[in-house]
């Protein structure tokens, strides 16, 4: 079967529905496809324990707060929930369980979707939520392991069942990294935590004073955009060392009796060996070292650099009328891939689609 719309919204995560919602708000005709069973389900995937560090009021889509306490954190699965009955409270219409198999440009300059059930769908515009941590990035020598040694990813741990017995080493030292470790120890395993230390908010996030002094600091991020100084110093920071622990400070892994090395750089015959030449006994590694977005599936030439990330700015695709992208990292701030800096640039894709000429699209 083949359809045709005004716009495709390909991911149906928070990105996806707030750029719906806007372009509700617009009058569009818009469709939003979602490879998942249920809204939502993207953060009902994430591991069991993950607790938000954002504070309500930047965590709450556009139009709907979302139902925690004032100073409460939701969990992943609650946040799923939340993103489900926004999708709902809005009458936003999402294709569940569709997967967009490849996106390509017809001659007359409109847009292809080859849908998973076989369908097609065309559109003059398309604007792609899909998220930024999709595909886990793992070292090299991750393969020369002993394959008695159990591998995870941060992208696929769930809950500490997934370990197994013996001594755990987690790779990566930021926030998930730290959280799996903090697990991992409470579950009774002997943990070692490799990774440059990435700094730490000096207060604490669950009491409702660090509540407070979070949303100062994210409003100063949302204010670090890339075409300042200030935001580009940030970008290089962040890009190089990653995020600070927001909710997690050393003296927890300490007390939890977590043993904290340095960066592991390779695997010897005895297992993996960090810069100093320590070698870690481990039953299960978990690899907290990063992601990057999935865009393979978009077949138009330039689109995608040779990172693999769009070549767009503030999210509008260069070079390719009609085709935008929500939810990548630094798209113009610091916040930009986060719950709190999603809005603003999904306001300014959509204003930036709505008002350019229909004739730019058809005749690019």
């Amino acid at each position: 079967m083949s359809t045709t719309i005004d716009t495709a919204v390909i991911g149906a995560g928070a990105a996806g529905l707030i750029v719906g919602k806007h372009l509700a708000d617009h009058g569009e005709r818009f469709e939003l496809f979602d490879e998942h069973p249920r809204v939502g389900d993207s953060w009902r995937e994430r591991y069991r324990s993950l607790r938000l560090f954002t504070p309500r009021p930047y965590i709450s889509l556009p139009g709907l707060r979302i139902d925690e306490g004032r100073f409460a954190y939701p969990t992943g699965a609650q946040m799923g929930d939340y993103l489900e009955r926004y999708a709902r409270h809005f009458a936003l219409p999402v294709r569940r369980s569709t997967r967009v198999l490849s996106l390509t440009r017809t001659r007359d300059g409109r847009f292809r979707l080859e849908l998973g059930n076989g369908d097609e769908v065309t559109a003059e515009r398309v604007v792609v939520t899909t998220g930024a941590h999709r595909i886990p990035v793992v070292p090299p020598f991750a393969s020369e392991l002993d394959p008695s040694i159990r591998q995870l990813h941060s992208l696929h741990y769930r809950g500490p069942e997934q370990l197994a017995d013996g001594p755990v080493l987690v790779v990566g030292a930021a926030n998930s990294g730290t959280d799996i470790a903090l697990e991992a120890a409470r579950s009774g395993h002997a943990v070692t935590l490799a990774g440059r230390h990435p700094g730490h908010v000096p207060v604490d996030i669950d009491t409702p004073i660090g509540n407070l002094l979070a949303g100062v600091f994210i409003s100063r991020l949302r204010r670090m955009t890339i075409d300042t100084p200030k935001g580009r110093a940030m970008k290089r920071a962040v890009l190089a060392h990653g995020v600070m622990l927001v909710r997690n400070k050393p003296a927890a892994l300490e007390r939890a009796g977590i043993v904290q090395l340095g960066r592991i750089t390779g695997v010897g015959p005895d297992g993996p060996v960090s810069a100093d030449g320590t070698v870690v006994e481990a039953a299960t590694v978990v690899w907290c070292t990063g992601s990057r977005p999935d865009l393979g599936w978009i077949d138009i030439d330039g689109v995608i650099g040779p990172d693999g990330r769009p070549v767009e700015e503030r999210g509008i695709a260069s070079g390719c009328p009609g085709l935008a992208f929500v939810g990548m990292p630094f798209q113009y701030s610091v916040a930009s891939a986060t719950l709190m800096g999603m809005d603003r640039d999904a306001r300014f894709v959509v204003d930036a689609l709505s008002s350019a000429p229909r004739a730019a699209v058809a005749n690019a």
